[in-house]
């Protein structure tokens, strides 16, 4: 596989402040993408957890905050079960954009991570980057 990074630009009518909290704050995390055990700070870890039918919660993302430069950049090492605990790399920039904000999300070192199922998890995190994008982008608006 010659690329295993993807890359996504979206725009915002909303702050770099308001897209940073959406971010890295954990209430604002459960509206679009999953619930947080905490806010993100820089050089912890952190769990993103999924409820189960019956109310029980289980860590479905996890890793460690590496750098925030609010309201700039945001990296953190990145993983899911199916990884099997290897890490990938997730970068978020902000840039004005007059009123409003571009953001790019650049997700590094997926084939590393997946190992021979890397297609099938390069496509369904592409996949699941734009549709958490899409409910990103309402819930900051």
């Amino acid at each position: 596989m010659t690329s295993d990074t993807l890359v996504k630009t979206v725009f915002f009518s909303a702050s770099r402040d308001v897209v940073w909290a959406y971010l890295t704050e954990k209430d604002k995390l459960a509206v679009w993408f999953h619930e947080a055990d905490q806010d993100l700070t820089e050089g912890e870890p952190f769990n993103l957890l999924e409820a189960a039918p019956d109310g029980t919660k289980s860590r479905v993302c996890w890793g460690t905050v590496q750098k925030m430069v609010a309201p700039e950049e945001l990296i953190y090492s990145f993983t899911i079960g199916p990884f099997e605990g290897a890490l990938t790399k997730v970068t978020w920039r902000l840039e004005e954009m007059g009123a409003g904000t571009q953001l790019t999300l650049t997700h590094e070192g997926i084939a590393a991570a997946a190992g021979e199922a890397a297609m099938g998890l390069l496509l369904a995190l592409d996949k699941g980057w734009d549709a958490h994008l899409a409910r990103l982008r309402e819930g900051a608006a």
